[in-house]
């Protein structure tokens, strides 16, 4: 029974080191509440060669950006349609092969026969007691392509970032990892400044 337990918090946590977790930079002493419109950006991201490439094109964008103007949206942040917006956003989604730590399925159990004798008024008994051992599984290293959504406010005046959110997650198909991290959006827009209207 113990190993058992053991087993499944193993596979919990196994579970937890694979699921999203969002991580948020904010600039500090920026009244939110003074940005109203906003206007995507194109970013030129220089890598080194060695990571994963950052993924862009019209398919991920024709998926990502609806997800995020839907949810700034419901923050009263809309599209600028004149002039120069309050904002400029843009994203980078990049996917690599990372490595994480998971428990082995459970063995079988298999039933052990472990006879012995009693002895009573003299005389020997023999007893089968039969019990279920299952073996320890263990843990064993895999890889997996994990994917990363950044997103990144842009002050228009002053040219500065004042806030960049950013998810990370398992990635079954990088091809569609825009459809994937669509659904991240809410993640990563809860933990901006300016919450939902009501």
């Amino acid at each position: 029974m113990k190993f058992r337990l053991i087993s499944a918090l193993a596979l919990l946590l196994g579970w937890l080191s694979a699921c999203s977790s969002v991580t948020v930079q904010e600039k500090a002493g920026v009244d939110y509440t003074q940005y109203r419109t906003f206007a995507w950006a194109d970013t030129e991201v220089k890598t080194d060669g060695t990571q994963g490439p950052a993924l862009r094109s019209q398919l991920q964008d024709g998926v990502l950006r609806p997800a995020i103007e839907a949810e700034l949206a419901k923050r009263g942040i809309t599209p600028a349609t004149t002039g120069r917006p309050d904002l400029y956003l843009t994203y980078h989604l990049y996917v690599e092969e990372a490595e994480r730590t998971v428990a082995n399925p459970p063995n079988p159990a298999v039933p052990v026969s472990y006879p012995y004798l009693v002895r009573y008024r003299g005389a020997l008994i023999p007893v089968n007691y039969t019990y279920w051992y299952q073996a320890p599984s263990g843990y064993r290293t895999e890889t997996y392509q994990e994917g990363m959504l950044v997103l990144d406010f842009i002050d228009a005046k002053s040219n500065n970032m004042i806030w960049r959110g950013s998810v990370s997650d398992a990635v079954s198909n990088p091809a569609r990892a825009g459809e994937r991290f669509a659904e991240s959006a809410r993640d990563i827009l809860d933990k901006f400044p300016v919450k939902q209207q009501k």
